[in-house]
């Protein structure tokens, strides 16, 4: 390093959120008292300071030192002086590359005070000492990092909220475990998002009528909450992102889902997914925000078959995307005026491959309507429904319950029995009672006996479970039918809450055979069926 004549020096300051811990020695306004009178004192002369307070010592893309290389490879300095090497970073190979390397490229002098370390004494045992110092250094962070994180996951395990924002819609409470309570002024804008989308609107169309309603977006509601302008350089509207955050946070159900990321290590802190088992999941860890039924209705409209599209007048048809060719399986397609549907691979490829499958829409719908009015008679006698519909959807399953709880019952109390049983032999083998080779065999045989009955137990247990989940999904099935008792058109609604898909066979070339036709409606709940039926290609 050549010989200075006249230092130009920057001091450098850092405090990472970890340090804050250690008081007011290692704050910003202490280094700096530190510094600058060691370079008074020195006769240098101050040209500059470089601060990074709040960041961690392993990242070196620190702005403050990034300043401090500017500076120093412009010439603007030539001396950097430091309260020790740990408050320059605590990486050690990298604190050794700027100190061996980039600085002297540069004729940069460096002081680290406490540490005794000055590259100016090429010879001295602090130099030769700073690679354990650092290393030293390392290990501190990276101990202190594992602390931190240990505390950051027990925290969010029991149930502690630890972001530093709540969800919209919510707010931080001052408990010690930061609770999350429901704000009542943002709170109706959730709901809003909440009920458009199940209602059946996508999460373009949600975005689009939460800006014509003029509702302020999450960001600019937190800012204007805090009467400061919102320094994001955003658009100030609402997006399909937005809208699909809030509907998939299941926070507005009173689940904390928390840990689903994390960092490399505590030197490389690129943002990276964790696996699922590995989330902290806290159900009931705070008021919900909207009911269970409205989240299972945006649930299902997600997991639903039906991908609507607009017409040209932006309206979607009540059953686009839940029509499909009962032959090839491809979704149907609306086409022409009056609008009708047609098999889309028709569409695509012409007749070679299908037929049009050509059904006019007014005429699928009032086919469909006049069925689900024929199944809303049917709810006059519930008890009859309710038969008539678990028959519909378990077949033969449907009669069993009483059966299987009766087996049930036998089967428990015979496994009562044999335990009682086994515990006999085994007494009146060892008082003597009975032979040894008779006490084996009776044994062996109630042992076989046991573990075939506890495995037909499981089985009739499971069916029950099974037979417990049709009653539950009929009493839905019935519920959402009464919602639309005197419904005069089919809706939209209507098809998100009933229809799973409808098939449209071929269509007749004899108009005098229309009537033939057959129209397959599979409904929620109550019929077999996948949410993409037909493992349709679009």
């Amino acid at each position: 390093m050549a010989k200075q004549t006249e230092y130009n020096v920057g001091i450098y300051l850092r405090l990472s959120q970890e340090d804050l811990r250690e008081g007011d020695s290692l704050s910003i306004e202490n280094q700096k008292l530190i510094l600058t009178k060691y370079v008074e004192d020195k006769g240098w002369k101050l040209v500059s300071e470089y601060v990074d307070d709040g960041y961690t010592g392993t990242d070196f893309e620190r702005p403050g030192v990034q300043k401090l290389l500017a500076d120093a490879q412009s010439g603007k300095i030539n001396i950097i002086v430091v309260k020790d090497l740990s408050r320059f970073g605590r990486n050690y190979i990298e604190v050794g590359r700027y100190i061996d390397y980039i600085f002297p490229m540069n004729n940069i002098r460096f002081i680290a005070i406490n540490d005794n370390v000055d590259t100016a004494e090429r010879n001295s045992a602090a130099l030769e000492m700073m690679p354990i110092v650092n290393l030293f250094n390392e290990w501190h962070s990276s101990s202190t990092s594992k602390k931190i994180r240990a505390v950051y996951e027990a925290n969010a395990k029991a149930g502690n909220y630890m972001g530093a924002l709540a969800p919209f819609g919510y707010v931080r409470s001052d408990t010690p475990n930061h609770t999350l309570v429901i704000d009542p002024e943002a709170a109706p804008y959730v709901r809003k998002v909440f009920e458009l989308r199940a209602s059946g609107l996508s999460y373009r169309k949600v975005a689009r009528e939460m800006n014509l309603a003029k509702i302020p977006t999450p960001s600019q509601y937190r800012y204007d909450k805090l009467g400061r302008p919102n320094p994001r350089t955003t658009s100030g509207v609402w997006s399909e992102e937005v809208i699909k955050s809030i509907v998939h946070n299941q926070s507005y159900i009173g689940i904390l889902v928390q840990l689903r990321t994390t960092t490399v290590s505590h030197k490389n802190h690129k943002v990276i997914g964790r696996d699922e088992s590995e989330w902290a999941v806290v159900e009931n860890a705070h008021e919900p925000l909207i009911s269970q039924e409205l989240w299972d209705r945006c649930v299902e409209i997600d997991n639903s078959c039906s991908r609507g599209k607009c017409t040209k007048e932006g309206v979607t048809l009540p059953l686009s995307g839940f029509c499909y060719c009962a032959d090839c399986g491809h979704k149907m397609r609306q086409s022409g005026e009056p609008s009708a549907y047609i098999c889309g691979r028709y569409s695509k490829s012409g007749r070679t491959v299908c037929s049009t499958h050509y059904i006019r829409v007014n005429m699928l719908e009032q086919v469909i309507l006049a069925d689900i009015r024929s199944m809303l008679k049917l709810t006059v006698d519930e008890d009859k429904a309710r038969a008539y519909f678990l028959k519909r959807k378990s077949g033969t399953r449907a009669i069993q319950t009483a059966e299987n709880t009766k087996k049930i019952k036998q089967a428990e109390k015979r496994l009562a029995e044999l335990d009682k049983l086994i515990r006999s032999v085994y007494e009146d083998k060892v008082m003597g009672r009975v032979a040894e080779d008779m006490a084996l065999s009776l044994l062996n045989d109630y042992q076989q006996e046991k573990e075939k009955l506890s495995l037909e137990l499981d089985e009739l247990k499971s069916r029950l479970e099974a037979q417990k989940q049709d009653s539950d999904d009929v009493d839905e099935f019935i519920r959402r039918l009464k919602m639309f008792a005197g419904a005069e058109v089919f809706t939209r609604e209507m098809a998100l809450q009933l229809i799973e898909y409808v098939t449209i066979d071929k269509n007749p070339r004899s108009r005098s055979r229309m009537n033939e036709r057959e129209i397959h409606i599979y409904y929620k709940l109550i019929d077999k069926g996948l949410n993409d039926p037909l493992n349709a290609l679009e």
